[in-house]
């Protein structure tokens, strides 16, 4: 319940912060006649619907196992992250098309040197959005709140280019192209990050395991229980931003069952314990021969 709080207050503020944001650089970039800043404004109202659908979400992925479903609801948030990275995938597609259909066209007005406050805002209150949303998503360990900080970050790094197109086009008029290649620039950021989001999902939803590195740490966690004389079978599995575990664990034979199974707790504790990932671990009992 504390996480679900915490999700929904970082949401809500980077929902009301991006509405904002948005309305502020499509004003400045229709008034200062830059297609660029408009994309990037667009991009950050993109960020309003990503936000949108964590609110929407949450409630589902963090209710509690249920008859139905008694591996838990966790499955929900893969589908919810990708559906973010379609969100920006669309945008990322839209903008870039408008920015090369429109690259030959004459500008009638020539941008106008306020048009550089749009990028500028968007630069220093979309990073601050950043950190703090990236944290929340680490506490809670959800995917779903850290796809949407690194959105913010996209939104914040893309106001780079666009900075820099806007400056340069009003040194020199010539130079005015340079505003559609800002908004080809975003378009790219956004797209790259999509993609990214969209495969790594995909790969949850497919039960893929965790990485090497991640199984060789479980690997050194079960060797420190001196009752434990062997082990093999490790099988890994992600759910959404959890993990489960199942292992075949080996004993001495002579053990009486009650100590078998105090043994298998103590590894199955020092698990979760070393890795806050996982959520449940399986254990088999075998006899060492």
């Amino acid at each position: 319940m504390k996480n679900k709080n915490e999700i929904k207050k970082i949401t809500i503020w980077g929902l009301v912060t991006n509405i904002l944001i948005s309305i502020i650089k499509f004003i400045i970039g229709l008034l200062g006649n830059s297609q660029a800043v408009v994309a990037d404004a667009v991009h950050s109202f993109s960020d309003c619907s990503t936000d949108i659908v964590i609110l929407f979400g949450v409630k589902y992925w963090t209710a509690p196992p249920d008859r139905k479903h008694p591996y838990g609801h966790k499955k929900i948030e893969s589908f919810i992250t990708i559906a973010i990275g379609l969100i920006l995938l669309f945008a990322a597609f839209g903008i870039g098309y408008h920015a090369i259909v429109t690259i030959n066209e004459n500008h009638t007005e020539p941008i106008k040197l306020f048009a550089i406050a749009g990028p500028i805002i968007s630069l220093i209150f979309k990073e601050l959005l950043f950190r703090k949303t990236y944290q929340v998503g680490v506490k809670t360990n959800s995917s779903s709140v850290k796809a949407n900080a690194w959105h913010h970050r996209t939104d914040a790094l893309s106001s780079i280019p666009v900075l820099i197109a806007v400056v340069a086009s009003l040194i020199n008029p010539k130079l005015l192209f340079l505003d559609h290649i800002g908004a080809l620039i975003v378009a790219a950021f956004i797209l790259t990050l999509s993609i990214e989001i969209i495969f790594k999902n995909i790969n949850e939803l497919i039960d893929t395991g965790i990485p090497q590195k991640e199984i060789n740490y479980i690997s050194k966690i079960i060797k420190n229980n001196d009752d434990v004389l062997g082990f093999h079978k490790i099988r890994t599995r992600k759910l959404g931003s959890s993990v489960f575990v199942d292992l075949h664990l080996e004993v001495d034979g002579n053990l009486s069952v009650t100590k078998g199974h105090s043994i298998s707790e103590e590894v199955k504790n020092a698990l979760i314990k070393g890795n806050p990932k996982i959520i449940d671990v399986m254990v088999h009992l075998e006899p060492k021969e």
